[in-house]
C-alpha cells in the first residue's frame, strides 16, 4: 500500500550525479545512485546544472538536485 504523504516526515538532501554523456544521464546516476541506500525517494528537484570542460568540448555532465524521500 502506498504511504499517505501527508501523514509523515520528510527528509531532503542535496546530492550531484555526473555523466560524460548528458544531463540527463546524469540526473539518472543521481537518482539511482541514492535509491542504492535510500527507500522511498518521492521527488527529484533539480537545483544546478553545470559542465566540465576538456579541449574545448564537454567532458562531464554535473546535475546537483535534492532527493525528497519519507523518514520512517
Amino acid at each position: 500500500m502506498p504511504e499517505r504523504l501527508d501523514t509523515n516526515a520528510m527528509k531532503i538532501i542535496e546530492i550531484m550525479g555526473v555523466s560524460p554523456n548528458s544531463f540527463e544521464d546524469a540526473l539518472a546516476h543521481a537518482v539511482a545512485k541514492a535509491a542504492e541506500s535510500i527507500n522511498g525517494i518521492t521527488s527529484v528537484e533539480v537545483i544546478r546544472q553545470t559542465a566540465s570542460i576538456r579541449d574545448a568540448k564537454i567532458a562531464r555532465y554535473e546535475v546537483t538536485v535534492k532527493l525528497s524521500f519519507v523518514v520512517r
